[in-house]
Order: C-alpha cells, then structure tokens, then sequence
C-alpha cells in the first residue's frame, strides 16, 4: 500500500467523525435536489474519485468491515469454493445479533496478502455495491454515505468534495 494512502486509513476514521456536522449538512443539501442531478453529480464524483484512489491498494474494507450476507450469496460463495453450503456455513459464517449472516472472523477470510479477493467472481452482493456511491437514489443512502466515510476514503473524497462546492456556491 503507498505510504500516503496507509496515513490516510490511519486518519480516515477520526477525520470522517471530525467532518461529520459538516457532511450531514452537505447531505441535507443533496437532498434538496433533483433525483437524477444528484445521482449524475454524486456518480462524477465516484468516478473522479476512483482515479486516484485504487480499491487495491486500500482494502480497508475488506479488512474492517464484515458484509451482510444472504443465503444466495453464502451458496453462490461455497459452489464456487466447491464446497457444501452447510461446510461453508459452518467454516465461515456466524449468526449475528441482528439475525444476519456475517464472516466469523476480519479481515475477510478471502482477502490475499495482495489485497485481492479470492472469491471475487462470487463475493457477496454487498461487496459487489460497496461503496455505494454509484448507485441510483444516492439521496435514499446518505445516512450509509456519511457512516462509510470512515471505513471508505473514496467515500470521505466524495462528501469531502460535495462539501466544498457547496461552500463555494455559497460564496
């Protein structure tokens, strides 16, 4: 991992709670605006963003954040590790307080050294969406945005750069 970007995980959580005030009010102004303005506005970012900062490189998800899984995602996992969804299951998974399937250990067991992802072709469909910031109706999941600004820092630019453009439209 580059060495600015392992100080930026270093510093991301306790910037993002730093920022917090700041990218609720960026997110009540969002809300404010047009469905699909938002959605194009939010998605140029994501896109910008990804040109700088390389999943790759980062992985901090996949090193902190233990994913919701479904029963089709554990099956579709388990066949392609070619093992019986009951194995998988009982290798991998827990229950947790909430009733959901999540990995028994973090980092995720199908992270490699490289930050690759073992299972990548049959990752969980949360994984597959993270970090969110390019699906459609951003405005219904600013709540989750501002929450994985401290996990994401491609999620941290995104409400980071909305936060200056609104500033400077008020100027």
């Amino acid at each position: 991992m580059p060495g600015d970007l392992q100080q930026i995980l270093d510093q991301l959580a306790s910037r993002a709670q730093s920022r917090k005030r700041d990218f609720r009010l960026t997110a009540s102004k969002l809300k404010a605006m047009k469905r699909q303005q938002a959605d194009q506005l939010v998605e140029e970012l994501h896109e910008k963003a990804f040109q700088t900062i390389s999943c790759l490189d980062c992985a901090n998800c996949c090193k902190t954040l233990g994913p919701r899984l479904t029963v089709k995602d554990m099956e579709r996992m388990a066949s392609s590790l070619k093992m019986k969804a009951a194995d998988f299951t009982e290798h991998y998974l827990r229950t947790d307080e909430d009733g959901d399937l999540v990995f028994k250990n973090m980092p995720c067991p199908f992270l490699m050294p490289d930050n690759q992802c073992m299972v990548y072709n049959s990752r969980p469909r949360a994984c597959r969406e993270y970090p969110h910031t390019d699906q459609k109706n951003i405005k219904s999941i600013l709540p989750l945005c501002i929450k994985n600004t401290e996990t994401c820092p491609v999620v941290y630019q995104i409400l980071e750069q909305l936060t200056k453009m609104q500033a400077a439209q008020r100027k």
